[in-house]
């Protein structure tokens, strides 16, 4: 089995491919929470009636759940009546959607749950509850201060990742502070033969599985970066559509040029592996010279690979890379000051390690951007 980080470097992170050269320029990252802002745009519109009550909430120096359970201390609902969409960071400034299942003419109990680092922006009715993933995109604002680095090598750096895309890597919050369920998982599952995960609970189990499943298909991302055709089609490739996700497999032969454009466009992309057991007659599995560099990518941890799949978990694909949306940039006496904006799913994390070298305090995040 491949080593796994052990302690507090960030070797497994660091070791990963990038698409450009690794950088030279240093930058501190949230310095102040204001430093690191993001807003949650839903996937979809509050229809205005139902039983739930959807709040946009902005919070600081909270994290998702702390913050959901000052919503329930407030109007003594129990958790399962919350729902929301994704993990936001705690150092930050972020603005998210709840759901509640609370009853009409009660909406004044949540002024209980306001104060200096939790603010309810607005509400409106809707009939079902935000469950996770049901948002459509993050905005994000993030400020890199004391950058010491050549300006125009960002500059340079982001112009090409806006045409090319990001290298789409689960990001160091998918596994846990200082990678620490990377660890649980050899020290505790893998060296017992998969016995270990008997004496877990459901919840730990979870977060287990999205760190393993992360961590191969960020291997297998890399392979592909080293090899340079992550953005490019290999015969076999299973792809998917920039946005809605969906998957589809080129017929024998019939790469075209109009595929091609819709690659360079950042239109579709190539896929990577979420692994686990394939379902049965699964049209979406990679084939010949494609399905060879994934076997041989995953084949650098079988362990790993080979718990998954006797956990019972479903494979799926997931894009190689993410397109930056709304993309712009601005130099200023405090540092870089960036807008974009991200697909759910897809971590800023992942675009900073492109630019420069920072404090690594993006670890403390929680799990989704």
């Amino acid at each position: 089995m491949s080593e796994l980080p052990a302690g507090p470097q960030a070797r497994y992170w660091s070791n990963l491919a990038r698409l450009l050269a690794p950088p030279a320029g240093t930058a501190r990252l949230k310095a102040t929470t204001e430093d690191f802002q993001v807003t949650e745009e839903l996937g979809f519109v509050p229809s205005g009636a139902g039983e739930y009550l959807c709040v946009e909430v902005e919070k600081t120096g909270l994290t998702t759940t702390q913050a959901a359970s000052r919503l329930t201390e407030a109007t003594g609902l129990k958790r399962a009546d919350i729902g929301y969409a994704g993990m936001k960071d705690r150092r930050a400034r972020t603005r998210q959607w709840f759901s509640l299942r609370l009853p009409a003419g009660a909406e004044t109990r949540l002024q209980s749950a306001e104060d200096g680092k939790l603010r309810i922006l607005q509400s409106r009715r809707n009939r079902r509850k935000i469950r996770i993933g049901s948002h459509r995109a993050n905005r994000f604002v993030i400020t890199l201060r004391d950058f010491n680095g050549e300006r125009e090598d960002i500059n340079h750096r982001l112009r090409t990742l806006a045409r090319m895309g990001v290298p789409n890597y689960f990001g160091p919050q998918r596994f846990g502070r200082l990678f620490g369920n990377l660890e649980k998982i050899e020290r505790r599952i893998l060296a017992q033969g998969g016995e270990g995960a008997a004496r877990i609970s459901g919840n730990e189990r979870s977060l287990l599985y999205s760190a393993a499943r992360a961590a191969m298909f960020n291997q297998a991302l890399s392979a592909r970066l080293a090899r340079g055709d992550w953005n490019r089609y290999v015969s076999g490739d299973v792809l998917s559509l920039d946005g809605p996700g969906r998957l589809f497999l080129p017929e024998e032969g019939g790469w075209d040029d109009d595929l091609q454009q819709r690659l360079d466009a950042l239109d579709i992309h190539v896929t990577g592996p979420l692994p686990g057991a394939a379902p049965a007659q699964s049209k979406y599995e990679t084939r010949g010279q494609a399905a060879d560099i994934e076997v041989a990518a995953l084949r650098q941890n079988t362990a790993m690979l080979d718990w998954l799949k006797r956990e019972g978990l479903r494979a799926g694909r997931r894009p190689l890379r993410f397109a930056l949306r709304n993309l712009d940039w601005n130099w200023t006496d405090g540092g870089l000051i960036l807008r974009f904006m991200l697909a759910r799913g897809c971590y800023a994390t992942s675009l900073l390690r492109e630019l420069c070298i920072t404090d690594g305090t993006e670890q403390e995040s929680e799990l989704e951007s």
